[in-house]
């Protein structure tokens, strides 16, 4: 299991759930019927509108065949990375200004500046102008090598 978790560490369950109901041919009304959960409760999980409850998880483990506790595990580690997600964003709110073009192969209103910060700063440093290279050493609160 834990070999399976490092791989599917920080995705919502319900895309693995979907994933599986779909190779299986299963509907998500039947499983729904299999656990006593909701229909709408198994088709939110699946869309990622809803956590998992360890009560749901296990029951949709059993129904399923997965591993006890596998889908509770993998619903923790997708909350720790949003909270991570969460507490990098705070640290670096906002846009720096520079030109979209510096990040041609990326949608750039997408880039999560915290996340990507060591590509972000690398790609201005070799890419951009002097009033860009100061800009991201701004944004990101870095010293200057003179």
């Amino acid at each position: 299991m834990n070999n399976r978790i490092e791989i599917l560490k920080g995705i919502h369950p319900g895309r693995l759930i979907e994933r599986d109901l779909k190779k299986r041919s299963v509907t998500q009304r039947s499983l729904a019927g299999k656990t006593n959960i909701h229909y709408q409760t198994i088709n939110a999980i699946i869309g990622g509108k809803r956590d998992l409850t360890i009560e749901q998880a296990i029951e949709i483990e059993k129904a399923m065949g997965y591993e006890y506790g596998f889908l509770s595990l993998l619903q923790t580690h997708y909350a720790l990375r949003n909270y991570r997600d969460k507490e990098l964003s705070a640290l670096f709110s906002g846009t720096p200004n520079i030109r979209k073009s510096l990040f041609w192969d990326a949608d750039f209103d997408k880039i999560n500046w915290a996340e990507h910060k060591k590509a972000v700063i690398n790609r201005v440093m070799e890419r951009g102008n002097k009033a860009e290279i100061k800009e991201i050493r701004r944004f990101y609160k870095l010293v200057p090598h003179e």
